[in-house]
């Protein structure tokens, strides 16, 4: 009986209404889901591919595993657990790293910068020969000379470029010893660095902040000895998994560290964007119901206007449950329909702007993209079928269940 329940809501869904205005509402219905879920689609997509494009940006500078402390800002590197980490089998490169905040000075310019030192390890953990706008990535020359790489940001905030041949001057508060208030310039260390480079990630926590000096620059700064980091960066041998890696080396080290893969590492940006992008899907679901209100007018049109077939059908026997049964797939066939359209629809734009990008952000070079990204995630295409077809059977259900059918 199920089949011709199904089979009669079919041949109401495309037969000719006593109405023709019942037929007009179907098509718009149908036409209005079709919108609305081609425009999730897209719109999902685009932010699928807006989060990729800055992931990339973020590998270029983060490791895939940062190893800090759990508790405290430092940790030393000459305990057992970070012994054994360096021989582990998935570990490419350890670089060890230093960091803190400081207060640059250039000439009559000065600044606050988020002040890293790195050792030679770092250019191989990270690929910051990639993004480099300007000279090249060197900390200390063979000459001995402390040389830094500044974010394309920091260096014009401070008017510098590569191979300037005045140096910077490094300021920090001395870690120890008292604070003197007769004279507050004695309460804080100094050292100069000459300009190698500069680098770009797109990003204002880099580009505007970070600065990159050697490692035993930052520990002289800061008074830390020689085997006190604030985090070490891993690299991880070619062909082995991340996740895995991950787990066997936070096993390994215990509960003193946080091994970090890269979403972590950027843990708040990503949650920010995860935020955005639920709120933006649940603002296009609240769209789609608006949209499916016309299937309630469809459907109820359609049932006052084949009132004499309810008749017939119950004088053939049909059960109330039955008529109302058929009633609620018609109206659940025009969210069917218009899901399919579509996604058709949704998914032709999604893969024609990720293979030809027609859709230009704007004119020069002022932007980092030329087209919007798009990532066709089919995890999204599964996600606004089930809702539209939940929406879709809500709207149907609704009307029906107020049918009266005469026994």
């Amino acid at each position: 009986m199920a089949r011709l329940e199904l089979h009669i809501a079919w041949r109401y869904l495309f037969s000719k209404k006593g109405h023709n205005a019942i037929n007009i509402i179907s098509g718009v219905s149908a036409g209005a889901v079709a919108v609305v879920a081609a425009a999730m689609i897209c719109v999902l997509s685009v932010m699928n591919g807006f989060g990729s494009v800055i992931e990339q940006m973020f590998s270029q500078f983060d490791p895939q595993l940062q190893v800090v402390a759990h508790e405290g800002k430092t940790f030393r590197t000459d305990a057992e657990p970070i012994r054994q980490l360096r021989q582990h089998e998935t570990v490419a490169y350890v670089s060890e790293v230093v960091e803190n905040t400081a207060m640059l000075r250039y000439g009559d310019k000065q600044t606050p910068a988020r002040l890293m030192g790195v050792d030679s390890l770092f250019a191989r953990a990270t690929h910051i020969d990639s993004i480099l706008t300007e000279g090249a990535f060197c900390v200390r020359d063979e000459g001995g000379f402390e040389r830094c790489v500044l974010g394309r940001g920091l260096a014009q905030t401070l008017g510098v470029g590569a191979h300037f041949v005045e140096p910077l001057y490094i300021y920090a508060p001395k870690r120890t010893g008292r604070i003197n208030l007769m004279r507050p310039d004695k309460s804080l260390r100094r050292e100069h660095a000459f300009m190698a480079g500069t680098f770009a990630v797109n990003q204002i926590q880099y580009d505007d902040h970070v600065m990159l000096v050697s490692l035993p620059l930052v520990r002289r700064l800061y008074e830390y000895d020689s085997l006190t980091v604030t985090s070490l960066n891993l690299s991880l041998v070619p062909e082995v998994s991340v996740p895995a890696a991950q787990r066997q080396i936070q096993k390994l080290l215990g509960d003193r560290y946080v091994v970090r893969n890269r979403y972590e590492q950027q843990e708040d940006f990503f949650r920010m964007f995860g935020v955005e992008k639920l709120l933006t899907a649940l603002l296009l679901v609240f769209i789609l119901l608006v949209a499916s209100f016309n299937i309630i007018s469809s459907l109820t049109m359609l049932m006052l206007d084949k009132r004499e077939d309810i008749r017939i059908l119950n004088n053939l026997g049909a059960t109330p449950t039955q008529i109302r049964r058929t009633f609620l797939l018609e109206g659940w066939l025009i969210s069917i329909l218009g899901v399919i359209l579509g996604v058709i629809l949704g998914v032709t734009v999604c893969l024609l702007q990720q293979h030809y990008g027609f859709l230009k952000l704007g004119s020069g070079n002022d932007y980092v993209l030329t087209a919007y990204p798009v990532l066709l995630q089919w995890t999204d295409v599964l996600f606004v079928i089930a809702v539209v077809l939940l929406l879709g059977f809500l709207a149907a259900w609704y009307p029906v269940r107020k049918l009266r059918v005469n026994s």
